[in-house]
C-alpha cells in the first residue's frame, strides 16, 4: 500500500487535506486574554464557520479530499484505554496545579461517551464555572484566583498548518512556541499512532514534539523534491532547522539542501508562510518589507555533519539556482504600494494555498495583490475572509496537506 503521506512540493496538484473547522474555542476568547492564546481580535463564531466551509467547499470542487482533524482525533480513541491515556496526557499539559481539579476533570472528560464531543470539549477548553463543587483539601484549591479558565481554549487549531507538517512521506511533530499551543501536537501524536489510516504505515517521525528547540509548520516550505525552506522566525529557532536537516538526512529521503531563511522575530511576520509561498513552478509570493534584511543560509549533508553556508546573492537567483530554473518571478504583496503592502501582509495576502501549478486558493479583501497575481497568469479562488483573517492566518495557514501529486 502507498504511504498516505505524500507531499514533495508546495505546487503540485492536491489531492488529500486536513482542516479544522472553528468550534466553540473561538467563543472562549476573552479581551483580557488575548495575548496569552495569540490572538489580536475576537472572530464572529458564525461567520467565521460559515467562512471557513466556503474553504472546503472550494476544495472538494476542485477534486481534493478533505479531512477534519476533529473527526480522525474522535477516530483514533480506539478503545477505553487510549482515551484514558489521552485524557491524562491532555490533562497533564493543561497548567493545571490543582490535583483534586485534575481528577474532577478526568472525571468529567471520562464521563463523555461520544468521541466526537469528547475531542471537542478538549478544544473548547473548561470554565471554572463548569466545575462542580468540591471539598478544597490544597492550599492551590482554597487560595483560587480570578483567572476564569481551569482549561484554556485552543483557537489556534483552525491553523491545522503549524503543530505538524508534511515532508515527503513523513512528519515533523513539531514543539510549538507558545505552551497553550503545544497542546495542539497531542492530537496529531494520537492520530498518527492509532488512527487506521496510518498507525501500519511506517510514517518516519523528522522532528518531534518533545524536543528542546521550537519549531512550526508555517516556517516549513517543500520547494522541490530536493529543496526545502525553512524559516527562522519569532516561533522557529535556528537549533530546530539544524535537527530538523540531520533527521532527514538521516532518513536518505530525496532532500538535498535546506534553505533557512532568517526573516526575524515579528508578531506581524510570524511564520515565513505570512511572507513568502510558492504559487507556480517559477513564481512566488513575497512580501517586500522582508526582502533588504533577508538572510539565507543553504544546509547540505557533510560527510561528518552539516555543512552551513551563507548564500550572497539576490533571493531570485538564490532561488533561480536551487529549483534549477532559469529565473523566477516574484510578486510582491501590495505590488510598489507600502500601505497597500503592510495592510494586505497583515491580512495574509502572501498565505497563499497552492491546490495546482499556478493555481491558488487567496482572500478577496487583498485586492491589490489579487489583481498582481492575476496578471501574473494565475487562476485564483478567492474567499471571504472578514472573520478567519482576525486570527491571523490565510488558506496556507488553515491547511495541512496530507498529499500531493508529484510534479
Amino acid at each position: 500500500m502507498s504511504s498516505p503521506i505524500n507531499v514533495y512540493s508546495e505546487i503540485g496538484k492536491l489531492k488529500t487535506v486536513l482542516l479544522h473547522r472553528p468550534g466553540k474555542e473561538l467563543e472562549n476568547l476573552m479581551p483580557d486574554y488575548l495575548e496569552r492564546l495569540l490572538f489580536d481580535d475576537i472572530p464572529f463564531l458564525k461567520d467565521a464557520q460559515q467562512e471557513h466551509d466556503q474553504f472546503a467547499k472550494v476544495l472538494t470542487e476542485n477534486g481534493v479530499e478533505v479531512l477534519y482533524l476533529e473527526n480522525l482525533m474522535a477516530e483514533s480513541l480506539v478503545s477505553e484505554d487510549v482515551k484514558e491515556a489521552f485524557v491524562d496526557e491532555y490533562l497533564s499539559e493543561a497548567n493545571i496545579e490543582s490535583e483534586e481539579t485534575i481528577a474532577t476533570i478526568k472525571q468529567l472528560l471520562m464521563n463523555i461517551e461520544d468521541n466526537r464531543e469528547l475531542v471537542d470539549k478538549t478544544m473548547t477548553g473548561m470554565q471554572v464555572t463548569e466545575l462542580p463543587d468540591h471539598e478544597k483539601n490544597s492550599l492551590v484549591d482554597l487560595m483560587g484566583n480570578d483567572y476564569p479558565f481551569a482549561i484554556d481554549p485552543m483557537p489556534n487549531l483552525y491553523f491545522t498548518r503549524d503543530n505538524f507538517a508534511t515532508i515527503g512521506n513523513g512528519i515533523s511533530l513539531n514543539h510549538m512556541y507558545s505552551e497553550t499551543r503545544n497542546r495542539e501536537t497531542i492530537y496529531a501524536q494520537y492520530i498518527f499512532d492509532n488512527h487506521p489510516r496510518f498507525k501500519d504505515q511506517d510514517i518516519p517521525y523528522l522532528y518531534h514534539r518533545d524536543e528542546e528547540h521550537r519549531l512550526e509548520g508555517g516556517d516549513e516550505l517543500i520547494l522541490s523534491k530536493k529543496v526545502l525552506a525553512v524559516g527562522i522566525s519569532q516561533r522557529t529557532d535556528a537549533k530546530a532547522v539544524e535537527k530538523l536537516a540531520r533527521n532527514i538526512f538521516k532518513e536518505k529521503m530525496s532532500f538535498e539542501t535546506i534553505l533557512a531563511f532568517d526573516i526575524g522575530e515579528y508578531r506581524k511576520f510570524m511564520h515565513l508562510d505570512t511572507v513568502f509561498t510558492m504559487v507556480d513552478y517559477d513564481k512566488f509570493t513575497i512580501h517586500p518589507e522582508i526582502e533588504g534584511d533577508l538572510t539565507v543560509y543553504s544546509i547540505t549533508k557533510g560527510e561528518d555533519d552539516l555543512v552551513i553556508k551563507k548564500e550572497v546573492d539576490q533571493l531570485e537567483r538564490i532561488l533561480a539556482k536551487y529549483l534549477q530554473l532559469e529565473a523566477v518571478e516574484l510578486i510582491r504583496c501590495g505590488g510598489g504600494d507600502v500601505a497597500a503592502a503592510a495592510r494586505e501582509q497583515w491580512n495574509d495576502g502572501s498565505n497563499t494555498l497552492t491546490i495546482a501549478p499556478g493555481e491558488v486558493i487567496v482572500y478577496d479583501r487583498n485586492v491589490v495583490t489579487n489583481e498582481l497575481l492575476e496578471k501574473a497568469g494565475l487562476t485564483l479562488h478567492k474567499l471571504r475572509g472578514s472573520e478567519l483573517v482576525r486570527g491571523r492566518g490565510g488558506p496556507r495557514c488553515m491547511s495541512m496537506p496530507l498529499y500531493r501529486e508529484d510534479i
